[in-house]
């Protein structure tokens, strides 16, 4: 068994990690051995240290604590320093990790995390719970059935208000296009296959006369390589949540309704009408299957590299994305709603 070792106690190492850990340790409770260890140099800033967490305010003294062989890395700082935090860890010895999404924020960024995968012999896996949900187990089954004809578009919607954690200095998310959408670019993929961007759009957080340039909404167009057509919309900005993935068939529709924040694990699937609702702790079931592989899943083992590549070709599209927004003559960043980059 191995003993998690949380790096950044920020939002998602102490709200979302720790949380899904314990649940998934009540499910099966050989799946990992405590206690948990966490790296943090100002543990309780910004909320107070969880029972039963020993934080270490360095890597070193965590190390001490609890060395390479028996840890589970959860690598949770902000996406902008993670190549740094990852190359720190590697040097230490760490090679088993689980990365927060997204994998980097650009393309050098990717190239650098994937030159120390291949250079240490890494087994890395990204956060992904959305592809491995319960729900989008059954979106796939939809379209694997075939009942309801060819799969003709995904419709992604992504949005939350988020003004205080992006009007911080060190929110670590350069833009809208980090913030929420590699959870579903990396369910649409999985869902319809290969794909290339269309079309862009970015726009700014704006509060009287603060800006947070591409921090206010995102919008991101593909073309499948079957034919799908694929939008996903993220608004940063949005009075309400929202994660809905709408999908159009030749005869019929689907549209999934995940769990709007981690307060409730209940999701909704609504197939032609007929609504269905049901349990799906998908952080919890990833870190489930994630840690299992870490104890049955050797380094040489394909699954590692197909996970990546898909990760991988996440940040590609984003990357494609940013620029797209940065060249676009008409400028994409407007108080108004501004016209799709298209190709």
């Amino acid at each position: 068994m191995k003993q998690p070792l949380i790096v950044g106690l920020g939002r998602a190492g102490s709200g979302l990690h720790l949380r899904a850990l314990r649940t998934a340790l009540d499910r099966a409770p050989d799946l990992w051995r405590g206690p948990v260890v966490a790296v943090d140099p100002r543990p309780g800033e910004r909320a107070p240290v969880p029972d039963g967490v020993t934080v270490a305010p360095t890597l070193a003294e965590a190390r001490a604590l609890l060395p390479p062989d028996r840890a589970v890395v959860h690598l949770c700082t902000p996406p902008d320093s993670r190549p740094a935090v990852l190359a720190e860890l590697c040097a230490a010895g760490y090679r088993d990790l689980i990365v927060e999404k997204p994998l980097a924020t650009g393309d050098r960024e990717r190239a650098a995390v994937a030159g120390l995968r291949a250079r240490h012999g890494l087994r890395l896996a990204v956060v992904a719970h959305w592809p491995a949900s319960g729900l989008a187990d059954r979106l796939r089954a939809l379209i694997d059935a075939g009942t309801l004809g060819r799969l003709l578009r995904v419709d992604v919607a992504q949005h939350k208000p988020r003004f205080t954690r992006s009007l911080r200095a060190d929110d670590g998310h350069p833009t809208a296009f980090d913030v929420e959408l590699p959870h579903s670019l990396g369910l649409v993929l999985s869902l319809a296959g290969p794909a290339e961007t269309t079309g862009a759009r970015l726009t700014d957080l704006r509060i009287g006369r603060t800006v947070r340039p591409g921090l206010g909404s995102a919008l991101l167009e593909l073309r499948h390589a079957n034919g799908v057509r694929t939008r996903i919309h993220s608004d940063l900005t949005a009075p309400v949540r929202e994660r809905r993935v709408a999908l159009g068939f030749e005869r019929g529709t689907a549209v999934g309704h995940f769990a709007p924040s981690d307060a409730d694990d209940h999701v909704q699937l609504d197939v032609d009408g007929r609504r269905e609702v049901f349990r799906d702790d998908a952080l919890a079931a990833f870190l489930h299957r994630t840690y299992t592989r870490f104890a049955t899943a050797p380094p040489e083992d394909p699954t590692w590299d197909a996970d990546f590549a898909l990760h991988a070709e996440v940040v590609r599209l984003l990357d494609e994305a940013k620029r797209r927004c940065a060249t676009d003559p008409a400028g994409e960043r407007s108080e108004e709603a501004p016209r799709v980059a298209a190709r």
